[in-house]
């Protein structure tokens, strides 16, 4: 008899999940509440080390087919001051409305039953209290694209510009409530405040209503304990400034998809993911702690923006 696997989240690690659970022989059955496409607050960059994860499960050559915008240097911009790196391989830009469903698509799921889920891919949960909460916004912009993904460091905020195919442009921020507040959450204004981010996306023309996420809370969750495999931000959210989230969604994703399949525990699961995630996790605590004391500028004039860059990726996984 066919084994199940029942996915609660379709998004890139519920999708991962059922797709790489498929390859091993197994049914995936997807639960998803959301109406698939749609768009989604996101970075919208893939990091160079999606490649091999999509080959991984046979669906690179439709993310080309998809025509990502080629992204080939990193600027940071601090004030007046810019630090500017090129990276070792090219990275992409795909808006999350064309990936989520290309994976979705490909993920070849039967609609699910109700049954306990093995996977849970469902994005984070969390409350926090009202002040110091984090809320991330984006947008996308028509007009002159770049091939660089640029990050604006301001008053306790960032927002990130990059290209998506298209020849469009995403811009995405975030920022703690006190701060979007002066603002009266009016994006526009918040993205007008700093004068180096205006002048980049003064030349573009917004094309959609802002869209907005929160409150975000950075955290881990190893549970060796749990009943279910965690996988993407249910199992971990990490600072979307790294750029290494989409990259570990679908890493993490098609990690428990296959453990899933294969029976593993969940422990070594937990222990793979773990040692895969922790760096990224732990430089970007050190960032943001940078940004929050406004000492980020100083740091990253110490380290190079290669280093920077390899420091956020996360590691491989074993199982193949």
């Amino acid at each position: 008899m066919e084994r199940i696997v029942t996915i609660l989240g379709g998004g890139p690690a519920g999708a991962a999940a059922a797709i790489a659970a498929g390859r091993e022989g197994c049914l995936p059955q997807v639960i998803e509440k959301s109406k698939f496409p749609r768009h989604k607050v996101c970075g919208e960059f893939f990091s160079p080390e999606i490649q091999i994860e999509l080959e991984r499960l046979g669906v690179w050559d439709a993310f080309l087919a998809s025509d990502p915008a080629r992204v080939r240097r990193m600027k940071l911009h601090f004030g007046r001051r810019e630090k500017v790196c090129c990276f070792p391989e090219p990275g992409w830009g795909l808006s999350r409305f064309a990936f989520d469903a290309l994976m979705f698509d490909r993920a070849q799921a039967s609609p699910a039953e109700s049954r306990d889920p093995a996977v849970i891919a469902c994005g984070r949960r969390t409350v926090e209290s009202r002040g110091q909460r984090l809320f991330g916004f984006k947008a996308h912009f028509e007009g002159p694209c770049d091939d660089a993904v640029e990050l604006f460091f301001f008053d306790r905020c960032y927002v990130g510009v990059s290209a998506i195919e298209g020849g469009r442009t995403n811009v995405c921020g975030l920022g703690p409530e006190d701060v979007l507040r002066r603002f009266d959450f009016d994006f526009d204004r918040v993205v007008y405040y700093s004068p180096a981010l205006s002048a980049r996306v003064g030349p573009l023309t917004r094309s959609m209503k802002w869209l907005s996420t929160g409150p975000l809370h950075f955290r881990q969750t190893f549970d060796p304990d749990h009943k279910a495999y965690l996988a993407g931000d249910a199992l971990s959210f990490v600072d979307p400034f790294t750029g290494s989230g989409l990259v570990a969604a679908v890493k993490t994703g098609a990690l428990a998809g296959i453990a899933a399949a294969r029976g593993l525990p969940v422990s070594e699961y937990c222990a793979q993911s773990r040692t895969m995630l922790k760096k990224p996790f732990e430089i970007a605590g050190i960032f943001r702690k940078a940004v929050g004391g406004g000492w980020a500028e100083w740091l990253a004039g110490l380290v190079p923006g290669r280093v920077l860059f390899a420091l956020t990726r996360p590691g491989n996984h074993s199982c193949q």
